[in-house]
């Protein structure tokens, strides 16, 4: 489909969305300086929409600007994630709630493949991908475009902590074997004790990353 004027990205709103998602994959890290003139040459815009798109994710809490320093990507703390952990408890519970009922033969047959491809993955951010993947597949039949929107921007936030670190804090094992529970209970339409697991699914998440933390802490002290 060819956009028209009225479709097309303002230069504040295209810098935004791909300083965003550069922020969101690791391509600017926590602490990192964010230098006007390099942006807008990345972009290929001048500093005027930089500046704009800077000021508008500095609202969304991505960037921090700095007085005498600019803007940088804003650090967050273990406490931070946890907050985001519970946003994902509360839209992620409404979204599985609405899509079981819609969910399809063909649903159910992507998810187990998914499942497979995951059981064989080795690393961290291998395990890190296919949960994504597996979690937003699981959701999408709930038919809620904005929900989805603000998920996906949540688990974006939560990634800047460090995906792989999420999920090594999580292990493999028993994540996995809740997405198989998960799928099964979804298959037989049990959407009260669906629910209750994913909230305890993420739950065991955070639990795990504060463990993990705690035992970081001691290993640094030694």
């Amino acid at each position: 489909m060819t956009l028209t004027s009225s479709d097309k990205l303002s230069a504040p709103d295209m810098v935004r969305d791909g300083l965003r998602q550069a922020i969101f994959d690791g391509t600017f890290e926590a602490g990192e300086q964010l230098r006007q003139d390099e942006l807008a040459a990345r972009f290929g815009t001048s500093r005027i929409p930089v500046r704009e798109a800077l000021r508008q994710l500095e609202a969304e809490g991505l960037v921090t600007i700095v007085a005498n320093k600019g803007a940088v990507v804003t650090r967050l703390s273990l406490d931070e994630v946890q907050e985001l952990l519970d946003i994902r408890i509360g839209l992620e519970c409404r979204a599985l709630k609405l899509a079981i009922p819609n969910m399809a033969i063909e649903d159910f047959e992507h998810l187990d493949e998914i499942l497979r491809s995951y059981d064989d993955a080795t690393t961290p951010m291998k395990w890190s991908d296919h949960n994504e993947l597996f979690h937003f597949t699981l959701y999408e039949p709930c038919r809620r475009p904005r929900l989805l929107s603000m998920i996906r921007s949540t688990w974006g936030h939560i990634g800047r902590f460090s995906r792989a670190q999420v999920s090594l804090a999580a292990g493999k094992e028993r994540p996995m074997q809740e997405h198989r529970e998960l799928v099964a209970l979804c298959r037989a339409s049990e959407i009260d004790r669906a629910v209750g697991l994913l909230e305890e699914h993420i739950s065991q998440t955070q639990k795990s990353l504060v463990a993990a933390a705690r035992r970081a802490t001691r290993t640094a002290e030694r």
